[in-house]
């Protein structure tokens, strides 16, 4: 099969442009890039093959690839649950075409959507660790045990090959089939809508509250889009980058959009919208005394973002991150002068809403076809597996592209 592989060599039959930029000159450069290799495979008998549709190229893969987390401090614990070379991508909708003897649930020609993660069920751990039993899935204790090496999903480790490629394995209990209803431009953006409603409904704003999303990348819109189907008396404002990424998060109901930068004017913006009191310290970022937004939703997490976040929220309020960066000093004395909480949030799992407990991705199943959240916009480009320079550019290069989200599609 062709497959797109991160951490290798390029392949030497792979011919790439001639750059014509410092942009270029990096992809050029990439440990990344087009390979034939060997058909995807059964990693038990209880796993399943099949043939990706669409699949996307979530924040952090484009991250990896693009080198970004190349910066700041290299000691990264993260690292202890990937492994190189790897196919990247767990944001994928595809059809089943092989079962292995002991899979069951599924049947060739569905389309399914793929749950990535490399729980105790897919590793033959038994019996299932606490949190998977629990259903905290982001949170089981295997991710380094079994035959398939270190790996928190699929698309990040050796032994569990990615979607960016002709073919994908996954064991039968990370399929979760599609209705006929919906479409493949919105199923494969369930794995960023379930990491948002994932973040949001274990922290909840208040009612009538007002809350901030940082960042209008996947994560940011399906952020607001959540916010505002879901929690409608609740006043959504987010911090966009880029013009293409403001217009969506204004269409899907943010009340109030801002520049990311320059800081200080960001934060008196804020402070402004919000109604609340600034004071000006001998040097930085002013703080707001009271402060009245609710909840942030930093969905960038850099250190820049999280000193905005703290320095604007209520007292004792609450920020939450599903960014991922690379660790930097920021000024965190507000968490201890305002009593705030800080609350990381991994992906997603089993999720309690509105009296109903079942997989995050199949809450947005339901969500859809009910009516209640449409994302499909949000999906601005596709890419067939040997255009990945022209993806990579569309993603680097955003204020010219105008991409939101970017997919490829493997089989054509």
């Amino acid at each position: 099969m062709k497959a797109l592989l991160f951490g290798a060599p390029p392949d030497p039959e792979e011919v790439r442009p001639d750059p014509h930029d410092e942009l270029e000159t990096m992809l050029a450069g990439l440990p990344f890039g087009l390979h034939v290799m060997a058909d995807a495979a059964l990693v038990r008998p209880d796993w399943v093959i099949t043939k990706p549709i669409l699949s996307g190229i979530c924040g952090s893969d484009a991250k990896l690839v693009l080198g970004d987390f190349n910066t700041g401090d290299i000691d990264n614990p993260m690292a202890a649950f990937s492994s190189l070379p790897h196919v990247p991508g767990h944001e994928v909708v595809a059809e089943v075409v092989a079962l292995g003897p002991q899979a069951t649930g599924l049947h060739v020609g569905q389309r399914v959507i793929l749950n990535p993660w490399l729980t105790c069920g897919p590793r033959g751990i038994q019996p299932p660790c606490p949190p998977c039993a629990a259903g905290d899935l982001s949170l089981c204790w295997s991710f380094t045990k079994g035959d398939i090496g270190p790996g928190v999903h699929v698309g990040v480790t050796t032994g569990a090959p990615g979607a960016w490629a002709e073919r994908l394995a996954a064991h039968d209990s990370m399929l979760i089939p599609v209705p006929d209803g919906i479409s493949d431009e919105a199923a494969v953006l369930a794995d960023p809508f379930s990491v948002s409603f994932h973040a949001i409904v274990r922290n909840p704003p208040p009612r009538g509250g007002r809350v901030l999303v940082y960042g209008a990348g996947a994560l940011g819109l399906t952020s607001v889009a959540i916010l505002r189907a879901l929690y409608p008396d609740v006043e959504v404002a987010v911090v966009a980058r880029f013009d293409a990424q403001r217009d969506m998060a204004e269409k899907f109901g943010a009340s109030k959009a801002f520049a990311h930068e320059p800081r200080l004017e960001l934060v008196e913006a804020l402070a402004e919208w919000s109604g609340a009191v600034l004071h000006t310290p001998f040097d930085g970022l002013p703080v707001t005394h009271p402060g009245h937004i609710d909840v942030v939703y930093d969905t960038i997490a850099k250190a820049d973002t999280l000193e905005v976040g703290v320095r604007v929220l209520a007292e004792r309020g609450r920020l939450v991150y599903t960014g991922v960066a690379t660790p930097q000093r920021w000024e965190s004395t507000p968490i201890y002068f305002k009593e705030l909480s800080i609350t990381g949030s991994n992906a997603f799992g089993v999720e309690d809403f509105e009296g109903v407990r079942q997989h995050a991705i199949a809450h947005y199943l339901q969500l859809v076809a009910d009516g209640r959240i449409d994302i499909t916009p949000m999906l601005t480009h596709r890419f067939a597996l040997p255009e990945w320079w022209d993806a990579l550019k569309a993603i680097a290069r955003q204020d010219q592209s105008g991409a939101l989200k970017v997919a490829f599609t493997p089989n054509g």
